[in-house]
């Protein structure tokens, strides 16, 4: 069977994708934003969202047994206290209103690495950034009918 096979393999085993995204995130919580390959940060997107689910949940928990669950949950993906700290303690506040779609992905060019990898930027959505909106189309003109001569 095929169960929970969709995920980007990124050509390493599965330890060293789980480290691998453990680290970017890390490192994406600590910074606001990285720059990486468009496949790692196509890879990182879920990965961190859940991540930052979790905060959410926690920080709306009414008992502190479910925040400290939570909590843990979230430091088994992300292996590093300092940042999980900084997710649950000041970073969630900014996405309590969000209701999902916390990163937003910049595609940037090859930017001449060796390999001609396309090179991305992956950052956290502002609170009061308001995203894109579709351009509303304006119904087309009624041609009014000429009088048939």
């Amino acid at each position: 069977m095929r169960h929970n096979k969709h995920h980007a393999s990124l050509g390493v085993t599965r330890e060293h994708r789980a480290a691998m995204l453990s680290n970017m995130a890390a490192s994406l919580i600590e910074h606001g934003k990285i720059q990486t390959t468009l496949v790692k940060a196509k890879a990182l997107r879920p990965f961190i969202e859940k991540v930052i689910t979790k905060a959410k949940k926690a920080s709306v928990a009414t008992e502190k047994k479910d925040a400290l669950h939570l909590r843990r949950m979230a430091l088994k993906d992300v292996r590093n206290e300092t940042a999980i700290a900084k997710l649950f303690n000041e970073t969630v506040k900014e996405f309590a209103n969000r209701p999902g779609g916390y990163t937003r992905i910049y595609k940037l060019g090859t930017l001449g690495r060796n390999d001609a990898a396309e090179m991305a930027q992956i950052e956290f959505i502002k609170a009061d950034d308001p995203g894109y909106k579709k351009a509303k189309k304006q119904p087309a003109a009624k041609a009014e009918a000429a009088p048939a001569a």
